[in-house]
């Protein structure tokens, strides 16, 4: 390696802009599948002990802490990686089930899984006409199947 002389004053600039920036923000990726809307968020090198998973009224938070490698004592000759405190604020609906939202940490990557609400879910629901049996309507269209109009 070459030497750098000035790699501790640029480390030490990063370290201070970093603490006035405030928290890191994590990354992260959203999608439904099927039932269910599943979230990814990157944490590489977080520990899961450090990862605290939050949740009021319809807002999950995360916040996580990551630590430097290095010891008292090491010398560091370059320490391009953030660490510190990363946190993320997602907002949900009110369609989605927050009761069984699962969590699962594996290799860096904080997955969530939140399962759209029953009440959320597309139904169909009877129509009756006059003194005929109900018929079915579909919700999401608002047809009437098979029924016939009173003239």
């Amino acid at each position: 390696m070459r030497f750098d002389p000035f790699a501790g004053f640029e480390r030490l600039t990063q370290q201070m802009m970093r603490e006035r920036q405030g928290p890191l923000t994590i990354p992260m990726s959203a999608f439904r599948r099927g039932d269910q809307v599943v979230a990814y968020f990157d944490l590489p090198g977080v520990m899961p002990e450090d990862v605290d998973i939050t949740v009021e009224r319809n807002v999950v938070t995360i916040r996580a802490e990551r630590r430097p490698a290095y010891q008292e004592g090491d010398e560091v000759i370059v320490d391009e990686r953030p660490y510190g405190t990363f946190i993320r604020q997602v907002f949900l609906g009110e369609s989605l089930d927050l009761d069984r939202m699962t969590a699962n940490y594996e290799r860096g990557e904080l997955q969530l899984s939140v399962p759209v609400s029953e009440k959320a879910k597309p139904r169909r629901i009877s129509l009756q006409v006059g003194d005929q049996e109900p018929q079915p309507v579909t919700a999401e269209s608002g047809t009437r199947q098979g029924a016939k109009a009173k003239s």
